[in-house]
């Protein structure tokens, strides 16, 4: 009898420890989670399938995402600072700025590659000689791919990249589309897609400033990047996002028009006209990342960064696919 109340004991202990351990798999799966912040535009246009299509929680089940638009990359570089957000989407020369000033983190994947430009509501503005001292650019922050742009046609123009910069002034897209358009303060917009559409297409409107020939070369206009205790702490989270991003990017290139259909009533355009959009020359969504050197050399050279990575391994996390 003792032998039997024995045995009966053990096997009782034996599932509640087994039950304890089943309950720390299912609570282990419940913590899988990453904060996402975006910004505007359909530079942005893959994580918007991955939201649409759910990529993420199809590749890992029982993730949770949280996602948060914010106006520029300031803003995500407080954000995750505070611990508030684990993977941002941002241009390489803000990801580089706040890499310089002891940021950790790295680019994890490219995003897009777009076309950008300077768009003059006045005639009397047809390149960036014509502005004067009163002519106000917005543009999403000091620091931005936009800015840097700016300055790099200032000093092909000029010899002086900080030429314009008391001409500028910070605004998201969305708003410094609609300063342009009232005509009053704002005399020019530098911007991308679909502001960069709708703007041309309005009367009064024209480009004086091409992006792709302020730089010289293809660029990456948006990459991903983590912060170093999100890679480090997170390894299957982490790989999934940057397989998610992949999907999506191939999902676009591959079913143009599906991605269109599915994409029309979050950026409120119609699907034809989107469908031009997401394959406008120039327009690419890719995890390859173009353009890093030159941007580093260029803005280490003009003071915008104090430093320049002794290897890639600084800046890109593993396996990132980049073409200088």
């Amino acid at each position: 009898m003792k032998s039997i109340k024995m045995t009966i004991i053990a096997f009782m202990i034996l599932l509640i420890f087994s039950g304890c351990s089943r309950g720390a798999v299912i609570d282990n799966s419940e913590e899988k989670k990453i904060a996402i912040a975006e910004q505007y535009g359909l530079a942005y246009a893959p994580l918007q399938i991955i939201k649409e299509m759910g990529i993420l929680e199809k590749n890992l089940p029982g993730i949770q995402v949280e996602w948060k638009q914010l106006g520029n990359t300031a803003a995500i570089r407080e954000a995750m600072l505070a611990g508030e957000i684990d993977a941002g989407f941002m241009a390489i020369p803000p990801f580089l700025i706040g890499w310089d000033k002891g940021m950790q983190w790295k680019i994890a994947s490219g995003l897009s590659i777009s076309p950008t430009g300077l768009i003059s509501n006045n005639d009397r503005i047809q390149s960036i000689k014509d502005f004067t001292l009163n002519d106000r650019i917005a543009l999403p922050q000091p620091g931005s791919i936009q800015h840097i742009l700016l300055s790099m046609a200032c000093e092909k123009e000029f010899g002086d990249p900080g030429k314009l910069d008391g001409n500028l002034v910070t605004l998201a897209h969305p708003d410094g589309m609609n300063a342009l358009l009232v005509g009053k303060e704002i005399k020019a917009h530098f911007t991308s897609p679909p502001y960069l559409f709708k703007e041309l297409q309005r009367e009064g409107m024209h480009l004086i400033l091409d992006g792709n020939d302020a730089m010289g070369s293809k660029f990456s206009f948006i990459v991903g990047v983590t912060t170093e205790k999100f890679h480090d702490e997170n390894e299957d989270v982490y790989e999934v996002f940057v397989k998610s991003i992949d999907e999506a990017a191939e999902f676009i290139a591959e079913s143009p028009r599906q991605a269109a259909e599915m994409l029309t009533d979050i950026y409120q355009i119609p699907v034809d006209e989107l469908l031009d959009y997401l394959t406008w020359e120039g327009t690419e969504y890719t995890t390859k990342v173009y353009g890093l050197n030159k941007f580093v050399e260029f803005m280490n050279e003009n003071g915008y960064i104090n430093k320049t990575p002794k290897n890639r391994n600084e800046i890109l996390w593993e396996e990132v696919q980049y073409e200088n």
